[in-house]
């Protein structure tokens, strides 16, 4: 939820459906196919089964009406196509209603590798299928609620707590970690660093921590949490969100991990 944007919002027509072009369509079956291939080892097996159980199109961007239907008969929610950026207020009143709000554009082909903004191809790719899952879908849906009733002036603590999980959260599987966060299983570059590389901090999840830790959205990450289970979000979806931000204020914010961002 960055203050501007280089991208236009696609509008849906009347019927409630989006004309893309051939070029777009064709970017997203390149990204699809390149992004299918990169998380086949590195994504956990509840994504990988929620992928294969939306079914989405690999060749061209699916309306979000077609596949509102078919998400709908699997959990209850839909897809919303949005502008690029939408308010705070907007995107909790969304989630705590069971809609997901998805960005109608799609990247360029000079902004195939990263896109500071969400697109469709992140939206739908990395976000929609583990909404299948009754436990992150509860955990979304109480987090939109949690955002409605808190005062605007925690609107920014209470985003770590979804940036950490659902857009760059990992879980422990065995012996090796899984991705599942959207921003890491729609970026083959981030599947490779948050897993392997040796600078980023790997920290156990704990909400109260995720809350006081801070984060650029224009670099790699410098720490993620590591969750055990669906279970734990499933479990805090049940909590007091907003009384787990009180909390944390009152402890204070973390060091940051990160330089500066240059001027």
């Amino acid at each position: 939820m960055a203050s501007s944007s280089r991208y236009v919002a696609k509008i849906p027509d009347h019927q409630g459906r989006i004309h893309y072009t051939d070029e777009e369509h064709a970017t997203w079956a390149k990204l699809y196919a390149r992004q299918e291939d990169a998380i086949t080892d590195v994504a956990c097996v509840e994504y990988l089964r929620a992928l294969e159980q939306l079914d989405l199109p690999k060749k061209h961007i699916p309306q979000c009406a077609d596949l509102s239907e078919r998400l709908s008969d699997l959990s209850g929610w839909s897809v919303t196509p949005v502008p690029a950026l939408i308010n705070f207020e907007k995107f909790f009143r969304l989630l705590a209603t069971k809609q997901f709000p998805a960005a109608s554009f799609i990247r360029r082909p000079e902004d195939l590798d990263y896109l500071q903004e969400p697109d469709i191809f992140h939206e739908i790719f990395g976000h929609v299928p583990l909404l299948t899952d009754p436990r992150f879908a509860a955990f979304s849906q109480a987090y939109g609620a949690a955002g409605l009733a808190a005062d605007k002036a925690d609107h920014a603590m209470l985003a770590r707590l979804y940036w950490f999980t659902v857009e760059f959260g990992l879980i422990q599987r065995a012996d090796k970690l899984k991705v599942y966060g959207a921003g890491i299983v729609s970026s083959p570059g981030e599947c490779t660093y948050a897993l392997n590389d040796p600078r980023p901090q790997r920290k156990t999840f704990d909400p109260l921590d995720v809350l006081r830790t801070p984060y650029r959205i224009d670099v790699y990450q410098t720490v993620y949490f590591v969750i055990d289970t669906f279970d734990q979000l499933f479990d805090l979806s049940q909590r007091d969100l907003g009384g787990l931000v009180k909390q944390a204020k009152a402890l204070g914010m973390h060091a940051p991990t990160y330089s500066a961002k240059a001027s």
